[in-house]
């Protein structure tokens, strides 16, 4: 199905419903719509419902998200928008700011469990750190 994304909505309809040879007359009978429809769907000259695609991905042995986003293409834009990357990650940050290492006296192991930490990625800033510092020593009593 990786295969999808490179071609369009219609021209991957139009391809697997001659894997499964079948004609447009049988899909459209099987999609409950007009054999002109499901040739206006695979020329891109029409735009499927909902409904058209569902039951499109259920004819077709086709995955039904992959399906309405090649339909859709704007839609994959709004549901994950780029988010721009930081330069420098807050670990890298948190590492090389050996000041507020000092002020709040971090240690080598202590710097050692917070690059494991690190490795999860959710941390957002160089003060993250110092929070979950914080919270293990209160959790293991320093």
């Amino acid at each position: 199905m990786a295969r999808i994304k490179e071609r369009t909505f219609g021209q991957v309809i139009r391809e697997r419903r001659r894997q499964l040879d079948l004609t447009q007359e049988e899909v459209a009978r099987r999609v409950k719509t007009s054999t002109p429809y499901v040739g206006h769907l695979e020329s891109g000259k029409r735009h499927p419902s909902d409904k058209i695609l569902t039951r499109l991905a259920e004819v077709l042995g086709l995955d039904r998200r992959e399906l309405f986003f090649l339909a859709n293409p704007r839609a994959q834009a709004l549901l994950s928008p780029e988010v721009e990357t930081p330069a420098e990650s807050a670990w890298d940050d948190f590492r090389k700011n050996e000041q507020l290492r000092r002020v709040h006296n971090v240690t080598s192991s202590e710097m050692e469990m917070l690059s494991r930490v690190a490795l999860l990625g959710d941390v957002r800033s160089p003060r993250d750190f110092i929070y979950i510092l914080n919270t293990v020593r209160h959790a293991v009593g320093r």
